[in-house]
């Protein structure tokens, strides 16, 4: 997998992508991240990658040329090119996924107020968003995206099963965790844990699913795959579940970068 970030700030990748999992698939050449300065591809001294809106308004805008120009210099096959934007879809695993079966991404990363929307129209192909909130610029989500993409790829993560279990993957959050010692500070491991009984092991780990997933992400349980017994268990705990078609979608201003 090869990523293409283009970016008006290359050194923000210089130590993050250096560390853990995304470290070792660089090393290993399972993966490949080429950061292209837009800078570099501006038309004055100066280096001005940014404009005043046409019209008025508050905050700069990121100019068309040299990110086009950028892209064209760096980007020699049809592939997805990535914007991160407010204005995305959200980016849920569902897309992690997609997006990893893929040869190659690009990535544009959005600063000041927004970038020309001839760059949304004519270059990106994929706007995406990583959550309802404001963040400085598309860095972060950027790197975010590569990190998430990256583990899914085959032998990037030692454990397949591990990935496979993950919350959000299997449609659920994730159980509760422990590991050595069982106990500390007066707080025990659960005994079930330590059994040695996989069957009760699993029924106690799918139920705390369950109600985490109920107590933190209850709009997780309106798409995820329910067993009957899971439904009884969710009806216990106080869960109906909504009925079809009023199931809440998100908006699609999605404020991030």
């Amino acid at each position: 997998m090869r990523f293409h970030v283009l970016t008006l700030f290359p050194e923000a990748f210089a130590q993050p992508l250096q560390f853990s999992i995304v470290a070792r698939a660089v090393q290993r050449g399972q993966i490949n991240i080429d950061v292209a300065d837009i800078r570099d591809y501006t038309h004055d001294a100066h280096g001005t990658a940014d404009d005043y809106q046409f019209g008025g308004g508050h905050g700069m805008v990121m100019k068309p040329e040299p990110v086009f120009e950028a892209a064209e210099a760096t980007l020699s096959a049809q592939i997805p090119v990535i914007l991160t934007t407010p204005q995305g879809e959200l980016l849920t695993q569902k897309l992690v996924e997609e997006l990893a079966s893929s040869p190659a991404i690009a990535i544009i990363c959005g600063h000041y107020a927004g970038v020309d929307e001839r760059i949304a129209e004519g270059l990106a192909t994929r706007p995406v968003s990583i959550g309802d909130y404001v963040l400085t610029g598309g860095e972060l989500p950027a790197m975010i995206i590569i990190d998430a993409v990256t583990r899914l790829l085959p032998g990037v993560v030692g454990s397949p099963e591990s990935v496979a279990g993950d919350s959000i993957t299997t449609g659920l959050l994730q159980h509760p965790l422990y590991t050595r010692p069982a106990e500390f500070r007066g707080m025990t491991v659960p005994e079930v844990l330590l059994s040695g009984h996989h069957a009760e092991i699993d029924r106690w780990r799918r139920r705390k699913s369950l109600e985490r997933t109920l107590e933190h992400r209850p709009d997780l349980l309106s798409t995820a795959s329910l067993t009957n017994d899971d439904r009884r268990y969710l009806a216990g705990l106080g869960y109906a579940p909504p009925d079809a078609g009023q199931v809440e979608g998100r908006g699609a201003d999605h404020a991030q970068d």
